[in-house]
């Protein structure tokens, strides 16, 4: 779309912690968890927070799981991947995640 190829990084979060803090089924989480991946980006910190949010509310560990998994095929090194593991320990361990997703 026309409309989000100036969109910068941050209104681009805005949009995604926005619509994974109103997400309500399992359906609505993985489209857009989809749609976020298919941006040629890492997203931030603040929505994987909100989507690993959006995937306990709806009660799917896997797909939580899965973010972790698109955070590292997104990410250009293991050192990255790492950092992002590092931000979201808080959040894992609030959600009773594993230590260390997807290793």
């Amino acid at each position: 779309s026309h409309a989000h190829e100036a969109e910068s990084f941050s209104a681009f979060s805005k949009r995604y912690v926005t619509f994974f803090t109103s997400v309500q089924d399992i359906f609505e989480l993985q489209r857009g968890l989809n749609n976020c991946f298919a941006y040629d980006l890492v997203p931030s910190v603040s929505v994987v927070e909100a989507a690993l949010r959006a995937a306990r509310r709806v009660d799917d560990y896997a797909t939580a799981v899965r973010v972790f998994e698109g955070i590292k095929e997104k990410v250009e090194n293991r050192r990255q991947y790492d950092q992002y593991l590092e931000e979201t320990k808080s959040i894992r361990e609030e959600l009773g995640m594993s230590p260390s997703p997807s290793l």
